[in-house]
């Protein structure tokens, strides 16, 4: 169940994202979104009296927050001016293969085999997806696709950072403290680029609703479930969360935005899709429960 809620939520952020940042800017958009969070967790914190593990653990809920919640959120905040709802989740679902090999380089996961093959096989799939969307050149909005991806993908490198640290550092913390925590830490990380690139002009009402949702849907409410999936499960299979993100998004900006879904981006997504299944070992704990 859980699953399938933070997919949903998630898949409509980049909707959300690409509204705000539209309007507002990515670093505003961002800074706002956790601000935002920050306002909603807050009293939830201490209305569970839980106050004393936040102040307890502060230093390392406020650097997780930096590397899960301030550094992505900017890098899709700017890639959503200059490429789609739907491409931006697709890379987005690379996440669980940057979450395995950090996992295996930090934590000793274990990686052979099939898993191996799995990595290949997902990070060939985004080299393929990056290939055909990717240019350096600026186009009509005066950004470039090229950076754009190489936005998405450093964003997706920090959450797998971030995922390890918090199964590393983080065990035991309830998933409301480190969840507030975090926003307060990318919070106070974005603040002096949200006044720098504060917009000169007015900002509509659907802008500040979009970037309402963010805040309490998209990261208040969802980083609660996304901390207690890898309390409950671990990082990896918390990871791979990604799988159903693109599904959503996808039907999000088709249906609101009009955007366009083409045959090469599904084909490279169900093969990211495949090689995440078998990088984050899903395909083989699958079939042990199938075996008799």
């Amino acid at each position: 169940m859980d699953f399938l809620l933070l997919a949903a939520i998630w898949g409509s952020s980049f909707l959300f994202m690409r509204m705000g940042a539209l309007e507002l800017g990515a670093f505003p958009t961002a800074g706002m979104r956790v601000m935002i969070a920050t306002a909603f967790l807050l009293p939830l914190v201490f209305a569970r009296g839980l106050g004393p593990s936040l102040r307890q653990n502060w230093k390392l809920t406020l650097l997780v927050g930096i590397i899960n919640s301030g550094i992505p959120f900017a890098c899709f905040g700017f890639a959503l001016l200059s490429i789609s709802t739907g491409l931006s989740a697709i890379l987005n679902a690379t996440v669980p293969l940057f979450g395995a090999v950090i996992a295996w380089a930090w934590l000793g996961d274990k990686l052979h085999g099939s898993r191996v093959v799995g990595l290949m096989l997902g990070f060939a799939g985004v080299v393929m997806l990056a290939w055909d969307k990717a240019s350096f050149r600026p186009d009509a909005s005066g950004y470039s696709s090229g950076w754009a991806v190489l936005a998405c993908l450093l964003a997706t490198f920090c959450y797998g950072v971030a995922a390890s640290f918090t199964k590393r550092f983080l065990q035991g913390i309830p998933s409301l403290v480190a969840a507030t925590g975090s926003q307060i830490g990318a919070s106070i990380g974005l603040l002096p680029l949200t006044i720098w690139f504060w917009p000169q002009s007015g900002v509509s009402s659907k802008a500040w609703m979009a970037v309402l949702a963010l805040g309490v849907l998209c990261t208040g409410i969802a980083y609660v479930v996304y901390f207690r999936m890898i309390e409950r499960a671990g990082p990896t299979r918390a990871l791979s969360v990604t799988f159903g993100i693109p599904v959503f998004a996808l039907l999000y900006g088709a249906v609101v935005l009009n955007e366009v879904i083409t045959g090469w981006m599904l084909l490279c997504g169900v093969i990211i899709v495949m090689g995440i299944s078998l990088s984050t070992g899903l395909v083989q704990a699958w079939w042990k429960r199938r075996s008799p």
